[in-house]
């Protein structure tokens, strides 16, 4: 037994928050919920998809005969570009404003290929798109978040493969206590958080689950979820719009072969949520800022099995189940080559 598998505390460099690690809580028996994957059976056109090519989406517009990514403003935005609302500036009940712009974005015309099983090319497609809708929103919006959510695990409400877009003009939790712990960092130690971070964990290998030229992911230090995983770029950006176009190459590589070993773990297509933080056009930290992105996947003892977030989690701190090691390992062990491609 190592020193990893014993209970310990970890803190998150990039919130300030704790992370209780229990690897033995997976010796217990399961006798809870499992829920069991869709079908594998799925078309490659689905004439009832609000988002397949020709399609009537919900709100009675209808989709072109696209090919390849295909992004339009979302029908039923969480953001709108002008508000009415009367701001509140009280003690107990304060409240703002807010403004934005939320989008779609199809990944391809295959309603039956996530991103892991399209061809190569066609990733680099929709990395090109992450980054052209970035520039230009960024441009106008403090923030914008590119994000996925993949499977009904994951609240995803239509099964069709996209992300979605949002801006806003305003900095959201979780990217303030990212700026705040960063700047925090790069005024004590003069170097970049996640700079330092990435060659900690090039060096000692111990969390790394994919790398090549331009990038790596591991299994963070301080991950909450089982299979958690960190994407970051070896040169030192600050948002998208700075990635070269090989850099762009190498990201749907990564992205190909990480998420081909997501899938390859449970022999399932893997539920997870995956996002990119960076800096925003208008922060005055961006010295202190490295791009990232998080894929935060439920998943834990197999396809029907996932990590839930309850009881101790929500009243105490977070706690996760395998440690990253264990975790980083597992991937590591599985194919790069996507099971459904295997004979």
């Amino acid at each position: 037994m190592t020193i990893f598998d014993q209970p310990h505390r970890r803190q998150n460099a990039l919130t300030g928050d704790w992370v209780l690690v229990s690897p033995r809580r997976t010796m217990r028996p399961w006798q809870g919920e499992r829920h069991y994957p869709e079908s594998g059976n799925i078309p490659c056109y689905d004439p009832e998809c609000y988002l397949c090519p020709g399609n009537n989406r919900a709100s009675g517009n209808q989709n072109p005969d696209y090919t390849g990514p295909y992004i339009f403003q979302n029908d039923f935005p969480s953001l709108l570009p002008e508000t009415e609302f009367i701001e509140k500036e009280t003690p107990l009940f304060k409240s703002q404003s807010v403004s934005g712009n939320c989008r779609v974005l199809c990944f391809s015309e295959r309603h039956d290929l996530s991103l892991p099983e399209l061809e190569l090319s066609s990733i680099e497609k929709v990395v090109q798109f992450w980054v052209e809708e970035y520039k230009e929103l960024a441009e106008k919006y403090r923030w914008v978040q590119i994000f996925e959510n993949k499977g009904e695990q994951m609240g995803c409400s239509n099964p069709h493969p996209h992300g979605q877009i949002w801006a806003g003009d305003f900095l959201p939790n979780e990217l303030h206590r990212e700026e705040q712990q960063q700047r925090e960092y790069f005024e004590s130690h003069g170097s970049p958080l996640l700079s330092e971070y990435l060659d900690h964990e090039l060096r000692k290998k111990q969390r790394l689950v994919e790398l090549n030229e331009h990038w790596l992911s591991v299994v963070p230090w301080w991950a909450i979820w089982p299979f958690e995983t960190l994407i970051i770029p070896k040169r030192h950006v600050t948002g998208l719009h700075e990635l070269s176009g090989d850099e762009q190459a190498a990201l749907a590589e990564l992205l190909k072969n990480l998420l081909s070993r997501y899938d390859n773990l449970f022999q399932a297509s893997f539920p997870y949520s995956m996002g990119w933080h960076g800096a925003s056009f208008f922060s005055n930290s961006k010295d202190a800022w490295r791009l990232h992105a998080h894929i935060y996947p439920p998943l834990l003892r197999s396809s029907t099995i996932r990590k839930f977030m309850v009881g101790y989690e929500m009243l105490a701190e977070v706690q996760r189940d395998i440690s990253p090691e264990q975790a980083s390992a597992r991937l590591r062990e599985c194919s790069t080559l996507h099971y459904s491609k295997k004979a």
